[in-house]
């Protein structure tokens, strides 16, 4: 009898009342790894692969058995982890995200991911559209014509370019060979063009040549040099669009040079009869394109 009563005096609420009662709220609670891996959908694997690059380490670890138990309260921040893996957002980012100082900074990291998220959308979405574009009737390509163009003086900017850098080049190039027109007050006298080495297509680097043509005599400046772009005998087809699709001009003029004229060596070239400096709408540009070639039938 005298046990229980102890008993019942250690388990019996201090005497005083209610409002003396000290009060634990919200223990600490352990879920083995199963239990945490199934309460956050994420792998066992997974589990033990964050606890190695201390993204998601476990609230203790039983030192002779190597058992992982994680608490209760890690289990928003897994769920965070995994919304963030189903964006693709790289580990490096994620702890990033999860080391910020404070609120605003933690919102400026995934701010910056999401913005590259949408850009990786937008383009697949053109490549999407491209496809689709590609198993429909080809609406974007002109007729071919066999052209001769003459010999024509030129500003021009001549360098080696990688093709992931080029567009951002040529549109440079153009940009600092109108203003050297400008500058010296030297009008253009026709478009824009560009003279393109076989290695620029081919290897994916290659000579590439921007061009104003332009009658009166102008001064060397920067980049922008004075030079004579040669005449050539060319099959010529126009691209209207985006030139995100104008592989498909490239293809439907290699095809016709095949059939009707033997192809002889020189770089291939455009002519940007329409272009940014004309209109913001990529839809509205029309760019020829050129093939050198040396004719010996008639075009159909």
């Amino acid at each position: 009898m005298g046990g229980s009563s102890g008993a019942r005096r250690r388990n019996s609420p201090p005497r005083g009342g209610a409002h003396n009662e000290r009060v634990t709220t919200n223990p600490r609670v352990y879920l083995p790894i199963g239990d945490f891996s199934r309460a956050t959908q994420l792998t066992i694997k997974t589990l033990r692969h964050y606890h190695q690059i201390g993204l998601l380490e476990p609230a203790e670890i039983d030192p002779a058995t190597g058992y992982r138990r994680y608490t209760d309260e890690q289990i928003p921040q897994a769920q965070v982890i995994r919304r963030f893996r189903e964006l693709d957002m790289p580990l490096d980012k994620i702890r990033e995200v999860l080391a910020a100082p404070d609120l605003a900074s933690r919102n400026e990291r995934i701010s910056r991911h999401l913005e590259h998220l949408e850009a990786e959308l937008r383009h697949t979405r053109r490549a999407v559209d491209s496809l689709r574009a590609l198993l429909e009737p080809d609406t974007q390509q002109g007729a071919i014509e066999l052209r001769r163009v003459e010999a024509i003086r030129a500003a021009t900017v001549t360098a080696t370019v990688d093709v992931d850098e080029a567009v951002a080049w040529f549109q440079g190039a153009l940009g600092e060979i109108y203003a050297t027109l400008a500058a010296q007050n030297v009008p253009a006298t026709g478009c824009a063009g560009g003279v393109y080495a076989d290695e620029l297509f081919t290897l994916r680097r290659g000579e590439a040549t921007m061009f104003v043509p332009c009658d009166e005599e102008m001064r060397p400046t920067g980049r922008v040099r004075p030079a004579t772009i040669p005449a050539a005998e060319l099959a010529v087809i126009e691209h209207r669009g985006s030139p995100a699709e104008i592989d498909r001009a490239y293809g439907k003029l290699a095809a016709h040079v095949a059939r009707h004229a033997l192809t002889v060596d020189g770089p291939l070239r455009e002519y940007y009869v329409v272009g940014l400096r004309d209109s913001p709408d990529r839809e509205s540009w029309r760019t020829e394109v050129c093939w050198p070639v040396f004719h010996t039938g008639s075009v159909g």
